[in-house]
């Protein structure tokens, strides 16, 4: 019996045999070319083709499980058409005199290397999209049949890593779990997990060459951990704790359309974390009261040109319809040195964590600021918008901000636009910012805590180093102190306080949050009914 740990994504435990899932890649070589203008075109056709099929798997997996995580493959065919991305594939061509399949190849890696490089780890996530993107086109230059996923036995798939179409190809009903060696609980194999209410492992250290097919594994969501060959002990405790989780699970569909409502009557706002218009159907699904986190950075990234105010304006109303009376919160653009994009002119920084990024960005070049306040206000009028503002550290970024604000106001005035001025409000992710939390919270609406930064900047540790993980402790005093300060802050103000940071869906912190006076807590969409569930047999008195 062995047993190995990793990131657990989903919470389930299920047994059942393994299936290797090993990738055939291509092998692409450097080739010199005298026809560049025929490797355009190659490229061209290759693009066509890769469409198609992109097409088909949108239409499968809309079928299997519905449009939000359908929109993986309208985004990949957006990409095959991303300017930036098709300039780079045809100057490699044109300029080295390469052939098509290194220099889709070559690009491919370059761009995948910028989204993994970045710090917020939904962004980092999409470099397995990009990569997934490339391979395809360079699978189709090459004439390469891609293996059939479809037919396989309810199985436990164990892998480095899988990409979105490689997933979808799936039958999902025999899908029992996902363990991956590489990956993040942002990947589409995690995102899909979630989805599909199963099992997943990532960041688990396994030597893929060392595990039979057919054999038998235990893989525990709970616990974040893979067993090999289980005892007959272990096997009979499984099978009983598979049997309560599956009761737990149907008792937390029964909470679906409940308050969120403590045994003494306490109310908490229970709210969802998006990254993309294409996730709102998610936030629906699991019954979330709101969205907590809209982040906005992704109108930005992997392009070559600013989003338009038009372009922002859709997203935003698209959003806000969707979601009808239910508040929205849209985070302005947080992006920065870690999450490149060549058109900001961005420099390369040392520490990019404590860089010129986010409300920084947007107050030096108020140019970009003003037109995605513009999108925001005028789409307002569609919804319950907030706006909250990130990375503040002192009440002159808040006067300046209201200062920007008056002049949107009055530009649109003037231009007879419709629109309306929405509740606004900061994050509190510096400790700068909770230290003077009371001043703030007298020239704000609300705040929002991102624990994720916060931590990070109070214990001084790069939370992206797997080196530090043993020092890294979200549950540390300090910053729990930080915690009350703020929303005792905020409530003398007579403003309310919320968490988007990773630590609102801790279910261990849910008692302490409620008791401390915390307002709401944003969560990815699948933990909204778990926090649910916690703060309903809890009460808030001590």
């Amino acid at each position: 019996m062995k047993v190995w740990n990793g990131k657990s994504v989903y919470n389930g435990i299920v047994m059942g045999p393994a299936v290797v899932w090993k990738k055939q890649d291509c092998q692409v070589t450097c080739t010199k070319i005298t026809d560049p203008e025929a490797e355009v075109s190659r490229v061209e056709t290759a693009i066509a083709q890769s469409k198609a099929q992109l097409l088909e798997l949108y239409e499968k997996a809309l079928a299997e499980v519905g449009e939000s995580d359908a929109m993986i493959f309208m985004v990949h065919q957006m990409m095959l058409e991303d300017q930036m991305y098709l300039d780079s594939v045809y100057n490699l061509i044109r300029a080295e005199q390469v052939n098509a399949e290194y220099a889709v190849s070559v690009t491919g890696e370059s761009l995948a290397e910028m989204f993994a490089s970045m710090d917020d780890e939904y962004m980092s996530a999409r470099a397995a999209d990009m990569k997934d993107v490339s391979d395809r086109l360079v699978r189709n230059l090459v004439g390469y049949e891609s293996s059939d996923l479809k037919q396989m036995e309810p199985s436990i798939i164990i892998a480095d890593d899988l990409t979105p179409s490689e997933t979808v190809q799936m039958d999902k009903s025999k899908v029992l779990a996902f363990v991956t060696v590489h990956g993040s609980s942002n990947s589409h194999t995690a995102i899909l997990a979630r989805t599909m209410n199963i099992p997943a492992l990532v960041g688990v250290p396994l030597e893929l060459d060392e595990i039979e097919n057919g054999i038998v594994v235990i893989v525990d969501g709970y616990n974040g951990t893979m067993t090999m060959e289980p005892s007959e002990e272990l096997i009979a405790a499984t099978e009983k704790k598979i049997d309560e989780d599956c009761n737990k699970k149907k008792l937390l569909q029964d909470l679906k359309g409940k308050d969120n409502v403590t045994l003494d009557g306490v109310h908490i706002d229970i709210f969802a974390n998006i990254g993309d218009t294409s996730d709102v159907d998610q936030v629906l699904e699991y019954d979330a009261g709101g969205i907590g986190l809209f982040r906005s950075e992704f109108l930005y990234l992997g392009r070559d040109t600013f989003p338009s105010e038009e372009e922002q304006f859709e997203a935003y109303k698209k959003v806000l319809q969707a979601m009808g009376d239910k508040k929205v919160i849209i985070r302005t653009l947080d992006i920065g040195a870690d999450k490149r994009a060549d058109y900001f002119g961005l420099e390369k920084e040392e520490n990019p964590a404590l860089g010129y990024r986010a409300i920084r960005i947007c107050l030096k070049q108020p140019d970009i600021f003003c037109t995605q306040l513009r999108a925001l206000f005028r789409a307002a009028v569609y919804g319950n918008l907030s706006i909250m503002y990130p990375m503040i550290t002192s009440t002159d970024e808040v006067e300046q901000i209201y200062q920007i604000v008056e002049e949107v106001k009055e530009e649109l005035t003037k231009e007879d636009l419709l629109f309306k001025i929405p509740e606004q409000g900061i994050m509190i992710e510096t400790p700068a910012a909770v230290m003077i939390s009371d001043e703030l919270a007298e020239m704000v609406d609300f705040f929002s805590i991102g624990t994720n930064d916060l931590t990070q900047y109070t214990l001084a540790i790069d939370r992206q180093n797997p080196k530090l993980d043993e020092f890294y402790d979200p549950h540390h005093k300090a910053i729990l102190r930080m915690l009350k300060m703020v929303v005792d802050n905020a409530h003398k103000a007579g403003k309310w306080v919320g968490i988007c940071g990773e630590l609102a869906a801790d279910l261990s912190m849910t008692k302490t949050f409620v008791r401390m006076g915390v307002d709401e807590l944003s969560v990815a969409p699948s933990m909204v009914l778990n926090v649910r569930k916690n703060v309903r047999e809890m009460t808030a008195g001590c």
